[in-house]
């Protein structure tokens, strides 16, 4: 269990009330928002400074709720989901329920099933996907802890979670893949 001075329940309706959290993710340093709240996404968009069209990376707590998010999500990919031990982002040419807004420009989005309690209890007491993306601008490194999130990005941000701010071993983004039109893994970031 993780030991937190932070109380999940309050970033959670922090998330419910539209504001922008700055948190660790399963890999890097993230900031993330309700992605079914258009005004945040938009707000974060500013905040990286990134162009609206780019599409997010969204985080379930589970493959069940990613099931349905993904309602078409292949029987290999779910085996393999339920059984990989490392973060992995997948990218989904079909979903529903979620807002274009989302998604890329050609309508995938990417989700990953959170490996990291922090994240799948808070995503469960929001009980939906928030966005994940790295905690700096478009054009700047991803934080591979803490102490690398730009102060830029911290007084945007409405809350700064406080677990694990002090690890020291450096994280990466999760590995990118899709399945191919031969439903082979083909990765697009490893």
């Amino acid at each position: 269990m993780f030991l937190l001075r932070d109380d999940i329940s309050d970033i959670a309706q922090l998330l419910k009330n539209g504001k922008i959290i700055c948190y660790p993710t399963d890999t890097i340093w993230g900031i993330g928002c309700d992605p079914f709240y258009e005004p945040s996404v938009s707000r974060l968009n500013t905040i990286k400074g990134q162009a609206p069209a780019n599409g997010y990376v969204l985080l379930v707590s589970n493959v069940e709720m990613l099931k349905k998010y993904v309602p078409k999500l292949h029987p290999r990919l779910e085996t393999l989901l339920a059984h990989h031990t490392r973060p992995l982002t997948m990218v989904y040419p079909e979903s529903s329920g979620l807002p274009a807004w989302v998604k890329a420009k050609n309508g995938s989005v990417a989700i990953r099933v959170a490996s990291d309690e922090f994240c799948q209890t808070l995503i469960e007491a929001f009980g939906a996907p928030i966005i994940s993306t790295a905690a700096a601008k478009i054009d700047q490194p991803y934080p591979p802890t803490f102490g690398a999130v730009s102060s830029e990005i911290l007084v945007a941000v409405d809350y700064v979670v406080k677990y694990r701010q002090d690890d020291k071993e450096p994280a990466e983004p999760s590995p990118i893949a899709r399945l191919d039109r031969y439903q082979e893994l083909e990765f697009v970031r490893e």
